[in-house]
């Protein structure tokens, strides 16, 4: 699983050719994971004003307004790929295009059925 975290609104501050770029790589990206079978899903997420977080507050679960922790990086999407090796998850990662503009890729294996790698 590749997560992406960015800071919210970021493409909103680049020029139209920065941005038609960026989102240019972004298809680019996906084309050639689609193309070689290694895309198996993904989502951009809403923005982080409509998130709600549900956590346990004096034993009752309690729900609240935005997203789980402070930062200036919040949880933007993910894609789901199916890789030879995590190099190769890495490097798909790296090649994101909001990585340059101080965006980070989590990439993080996604647990088998028997959930053997806890």
């Amino acid at each position: 699983m590749l997560l992406i975290w960015n800071r919210p609104g970021f493409t909103e501050e680049l020029s139209e050719q920065v941005r038609t770029a960026l989102f240019g790589d972004v298809d680019e990206i996906m084309k050639e994971l689609t193309e070689t079978g290694e895309l198996i899903g993904g989502q951009a997420l809403a923005d982080p004003s409509q998130t709600s977080t549900v956590r346990l507050v004096d034993g009752n679960p309690e729900i609240l307004d935005g997203p789980f922790m402070e930062s200036k990086e919040q949880f933007a999407g993910y894609l789901a790929v199916d890789c030879d090796s995590p190099q190769r998850a890495a490097e798909i990662a790296a090649r994101w295009p909001d990585v340059r503009y101080g965006g980070v890729m989590e990439v993080r294996p996604i647990m088998d059925g028997a959930g053997t790698e806890m």
